[in-house]
């Protein structure tokens, strides 16, 4: 069974090559493993069921070889063409929508303007984890 299978097959939120797999949603699955060590999915092949700039940031700061999303947004699709990280998705959304359905994703607009892969981590811890 592939990564997607087993991701879809369990319900998980994330899953990467290593074994890492969490039903976490949002960001959290991966950056708090980032924030243990910033290279924790150097290499891997990762799925995730939504990927947006926060997300895709993420991957390419850590060094993620490869990712695979069910919901790609378009400023994650450029992080990841800029990065050269190779990626496939089952759909392509403008942008990812936040929980209530009635606009952005508060990760989408804190990286939004920012290009910098540690500046979009730096931002994003501060986000959510208070810091």
């Amino acid at each position: 069974m592939n990564l997607k299978d087993r991701l879809l097959a369990n319900n998980y939120s994330i899953i990467a090559s290593n074994g890492y797999n969490s039903i976490d949603s949002g960001i959290m699955p991966v950056i708090s493993k980032i924030r243990e060590n910033k290279d924790y999915f150097l290499g891997l092949e990762v799925v995730d069921k939504v990927v947006g700039k926060a997300s895709a940031m993420l991957f390419a700061y850590s060094g993620a070889k490869r990712v695979n999303a069910l919901i790609l947004s378009v400023a994650g699709k450029e992080v990841l063409d800029k990065y050269n990280i190779d990626y496939q998705y089952d759909e392509l959304v403008p942008y990812i929508i936040n929980r209530r359905n009635d606009g952005m994703c508060p990760m989408e607009i804190v990286v939004k303007d920012i290009d910098d892969l540690k500046e979009g981590y730096i931002a994003l811890s501060k986000k959510v984890f208070d810091e």
